[in-house]
Parts: structure tokens; sequence; C-alpha cells
């Protein structure tokens, strides 16, 4: 176990879960200190998961002045303002912010999205083939699991074609650690994210269309709009784009069971989803959350305004609940009887995803048909435990997946 744990280390982005598992043996809640000089309380074990994932003493508001002491600078008070989002805030103001977003994913409205999304994924797997019988190397991140959910997010938001590609390469920044980018990258970018969503707020208001930013302009503040369009944009693509991602890369990866979900129709290719939920879970972890108060937590006792955070990665390869933790085996999601454990891949509690049904509804679309598109012989263009991730702790998923 290294001394601190640094979740800009590109070996550690690629494949977390030996540390993680040596963590868990130490106890399912363990002190760790962390590469920027602070020390946090990681959860990897699935019961305690879950536990504080629904317990209120475990606050959602973040820890004032938590991380590195930085001066005051327009970067910060940015930060501040696209950080008022509805994942960073308890009951009641939790409630009455997602009761506005979840209006705009009943069921009934994300499966009216179906024709939209197989429209999408037509296009972009033509492209793929496209540059794969020219002899190139398609990269199906950037050529597909980045452009679906995006396309999509930006559709149901209002957000313009032309701002996607800047605005991902915004958000990649602030999800990331700052170790892990150029100085003052960061800084930049929350810079520009405020700036670029204030004018969006404000051409809504002037010009309100069929979009969910517009329906939110009346019952929301301008602070809470301009860090509600942040979220839903940040949260709408990142967890889809590193489940088709990393899907796909499992697939390639796994040839007999790329054959079995070509085979198996739309059952295997759900539990192809929910096997990648559980095995490599887009989000990494939870949102970042502090008691309120001294706790005691599977055998240890954290101090009030203790740093939490709940590792799903973890906590869905428990030994205790998921037989084979680290075995890629979407079977285990068609076993008639017993079902296995729910994983967390979307979280748990209050603060559960409310996207998660457009996300599966993504997967279910796009999958088979890169899938049925993609000759039997088009494989990796460079070896899997090359291939850099995401860094940090709370997004995980391949940055890029070259195949030809």
């Amino acid at each position: 176990m290294p001394a601190t744990l640094d979740p800009a280390d590109p070996d550690f982005a690629r494949d977390p879960y030996p540390y993680y598992a040596r963590l868990r043996t130490k106890g399912a809640a363990t002190r760790v200190a962390l590469a920027n000089g602070t020390h946090a309380w990681l959860v990897t074990g699935y019961e305690t998961a879950r536990a504080v994932l629904a317990d209120p003493r475990f606050s959602n508001v973040p820890l004032r002045g938590a991380g590195r002491p930085r001066a005051d600078s327009p970067a910060r008070r940015a930060q501040a303002c696209l950080a008022r989002h509805m994942l960073n805030q308890d009951a009641p103001d939790h409630r009455r912010l997602r009761r506005l977003v979840t209006r705009a994913f009943t069921p009934r409205r994300v499966d009216a999205l179906r024709p939209r999304i197989e429209e999408l994924a037509d296009g972009l797997v033509a492209d793929v083939t496209r540059q794969l019988a020219d002899g190139k190397t398609a990269d199906l991140v950037d050529a597909f699991a980045f452009p679906l959910p995006v396309l999509v997010i930006a559709d149901v938001l209002g957000v313009p074609e032309a701002d996607r590609t800047q605005l991902r390469e915004w958000t990649y920044r602030v999800g990331s650690p700052a170790d892990a980018l150029p100085p003052g990258a960061v800084e930049e970018a929350w810079r520009e994210l405020y700036a670029y969503f204030t004018e969006l707020i404000a051409a809504k208001r002037r010009r309100p269309g069929d979009d969910l930013f517009s329906a939110l302009v009346p019952g929301l503040d301008e602070g809470e709009l301009v860090a509600m369009a942040f979220l839903l944009l940040f949260a709408g693509y990142e967890t889809t784009m590193n489940l088709l991602a990393s899907a796909t890369l499992l697939l390639l990866t796994h040839p007999d069971q790329r054959a079995a979900a070509r085979d198996g129709g739309p059952r295997y290719w759900a539990a192809v989803t929910e096997e990648t939920l559980r095995f490599d879970s887009p989000l990494e972890g939870a949102t970042w959350r502090r008691t309120t108060q001294q706790v005691e937590l599977a055998g240890a006792v954290l101090p009030e305004q203790a740093a939490v955070l709940v590792v799903l990665a973890a906590a869905n390869r428990d030994p205790e609940h998921f037989p084979e933790p680290d075995s890629f085996r979407p079977a285990r999601y068609l076993a008639e009887g017993r079902r296995p454990a729910p994983h967390l891949g979307f979280g748990h509690g209050p603060h559960i995803c409310p996207g998660a049904r457009l996300a599966r509804l993504e997967a279910a679309v796009a999958l088979p048909r890169l899938f049925a598109a993609l000759p039997d012989e088009v494989g990796l263009a460079a070896p899997a435990d090359s291939l850099p991730y995401r860094p940090g702790l709370l997004v995980r998923g391949p940055r890029h997946l070259p195949v030809r």
C-alpha cells in the first residue's frame, strides 16, 4: 500500500482495483492520506457504502476549505458558483432541485428519445465503419462513446451543437486532479464554464425554447440555474460516455462475451450494461460527503467534519456480495432464481442518478449497433494495459479506444 493515494497517477487511474481490494482488507471504511496533503475516509465495503449513501449524518454540502488552500481568484469564485448544484445540497434544497429535474427524465419522456438516439447511433457507427474501411484507425471514444451521449443530452438541454466539443474539454479539466494537467488549466476551465453558462442562461431568458434549460428558468435563481446547467451537462454525458467506452473495451478484450452478446439479443445486451456498471463503474466514487457529527462506521469512529468518499467501484467488487468480483461475467445478470446484489453504478439513496434510465437506453441502442457493424477482425490498435484513463476518484473510463 502506498503511503499516500495519488489520484493523478496514471497507473492507479488505469487499474485502481488492487488498491481498493487491499484497502478493504483493512476495514470497510479506512482513513487515507491523499497526495494533496489532506486525509479522507474511503468507504470500500458494499453494505457500508449503501448505509453511508442513505444516512443524513453524511452531508453532501462540501466541507469548507477542503483540499489545498488557494487564494481568492475569479476561477475560485466561478467554481464556488458552479458547485451550488443539487449534488452538493442536502434536504430540503436537494429535494426541491431534484423535483424540477426529474420531470425531464420520467420513463415516458426518456423512452420517447429512442428514435433520436437510434438516428444518432446509426450515423456515428456509419462514420466509424467508413474510417475502418478506408484503412484508418478509429478512436471509439472520440468517434462513438463521447458524441452520442453529448449529442443526446445537448438536445435535451438545448446546448448549441457548435459548442459541444469545447464544453467536453472544459468539463474534462474540472473533473480531473489539477496535478494531472498543465498549470492553470483547471482554473481556466472553471472561468470559461461559468462565462459560457451565464451567457447561455441569458439567451434562454430572451428566447425560451423547447428544452430543459428553458423550462428551468422560471423555477431557479440565477446562481442555481448556472450551477444546474453545469451539472446536467457534465453528468448527462460523462457517465454514459464512460459506460459506452468501458463496455466496448470489455467486449473487445473478451471475445467470448462479444459473441454471446451478438447472439443473445436485447436481454444479453442489458446484462452487458449491468455488468459493466458493476465491473467498471463509470462513477468511481460518489460525490464527497462530510460527517455532521461523530459517527461509528464499520468498527471505526469518524470525527465530526471528516471528509468521506464512498468508492462505488470498490463496493461493486466486494466479494461478500459479488462472487468472482474481478471477472467480467454478464451472465450473472441472466441467472434465473437468486439475483445478484444491486450494483451501485448509479449510486444509492436520495442522490441516486436521475438519468440512469437514459444511460441504459443509450447503451441498449448503441452497443448492439456498433458490434453488429464491426467486422470480427477489428480489434484494439494498442495494448489494453497501455490505454490512458481519466485521472481522479469520481469518474472513470478510458480516454482513448483506438481500433483498426
